[in-house]
């Protein structure tokens, strides 16, 4: 039986300690009744970063070069890998990270720079690597399609993840890059439930404006897949069948999918949003999960966090290759190529209009 939403709009319910604080604030609301407390605003923040392109050396993920134009992410999900990464900031991988959102203003201009320089190496660059760079607060400050008029200006290549049909607002600007074999889009989906991606992605759209998505990104030929992520055990690992089919019928020409894994305080934001929504399940959803991670609820290792290990991730895996092959769609996105980078003279302006 499902619970309801007790800050409404938010996958987490609460703000667990910074493991790396000594203190802790706690708000006297914090106690009040559900109905009573207030939902917690939305704060933004300047972030004064003075590089932009972070690089990562996981073999696990297909670009070793990102750009992520927000920290932190108003999208919400109960389930996030990256909350952690809020603690850095001396904020907590709970409600913090979904509502205090540091912004790179000058993100396009920093781009821009480190693109220029004679040691940038031309190679693809990927966007939402670590938070959605399609979340809410893009559509006013279109960091994000400023990044890519860059990337367009340079014909430098790009690899997208989102799970925000915001994205189909710069097919201008794919389909140039896209043109030069410089672009992908992987949608992300993880229910056809909506009543699931309503408590479990809370401020993401909804799953039909994803597929729409991928039908409209197909439309105006910018190379577009699915991205089943992430799978979790006893509940949603039984919809792969069916995200596939859908995908593909609106238009999917690639696919992908990963395990989810908690890190750090993940693992009990995550238990305590099951304990809310799904208490008949949560011990069972756990026990599979400590089940593909060596008894644990995360395992950071390379090959194996991605997708698990044991017989229940190995059956996820066939399952997912079997319905992949039934539909024909192969598995990674197309190669992207570097061959028609450029550097524009310094002087150059850029010519793409922001709306």
């Amino acid at each position: 039986m499902r619970g309801k939403v007790s800050v409404h709009g938010r996958g987490a319910e609460t703000n667990p300690p910074n493991r790396f604080e000594p203190f802790r604030y706690e708000r006297d609301d914090e106690t009040l009744p559900d109905d009573e407390a207030p939902s917690p605003r939305t704060e933004f923040l300047i972030d004064s970063s003075r590089s932009v392109i972070s690089y990562n050396d996981s073999p696990d993920v297909g670009f070793s070069a990102g750009v992520n134009p927000y920290r932190g992410c108003e999208h919400g999900c109960a389930y996030c890998y990256a909350r952690p990464y809020h603690e850095y900031l001396g904020f907590s991988a709970g409600l913090d990270f979904e509502t205090k959102i540091l912004l790179k203003l000058d993100a396009p201009e920093l781009l821009r720079k480190e693109l220029l320089s004679p040691k940038w190496q031309p190679q693809v660059i990927g966007m939402s690597g670590v938070t959605d760079c399609y979340q809410p607060i893009e559509r006013r400050l279109q960091l994000t399609r400023r990044c890519l008029g860059v990337l367009a200006e340079f014909r430098n290549p790009v690899a997208i993840v989102t799970k925000n049909r915001l994205v189909t607002r710069d097919t201008d600007l794919l389909a140039q890059l896209a043109g030069d074999q410089a672009a992908a889009v992987f949608i992300s989906l993880t229910t056809l439930d909506e009543e699931l991606r309503r408590v479990l992605e809370p401020r993401t759209s909804s799953v039909q404006a994803r597929l729409e998505a991928i039908r409209t990104l197909r439309e105006v030929k910018i190379p577009v897949g699915v991205m089943i992520a992430p799978v979790i055990p006893a509940l949603n690992d039984h919809e792969i069948p069916k995200l596939l089919e859908a995908a593909v019928a609106a238009g999917a020409q690639f696919c992908g999918w990963t395990m989810l894994r908690l890190p750090y305080g993940v693992g009990d934001l995550f238990s305590a949003w099951l304990e809310r929504h799904f208490p008949e399940r949560k011990d069972k959803v756990l026990s599979r999960i400590r089940e593909i991670r060596g008894g644990r609820l995360n395992d950071s290792r390379f090959g194996s966090r991605m997708r698990g290990q044991g017989v229940i991730a190995e059956t996820i895996r066939r399952m997912f290759q079997l319905h992949r092959d039934r539909l024909g769609l192969p598995s990674g996105m197309p190669n992207l190529s570097t061959a028609a980078f450029r550097r524009p003279l310094p002087t150059q302006q850029m010519l793409f209009p922001l709306a």
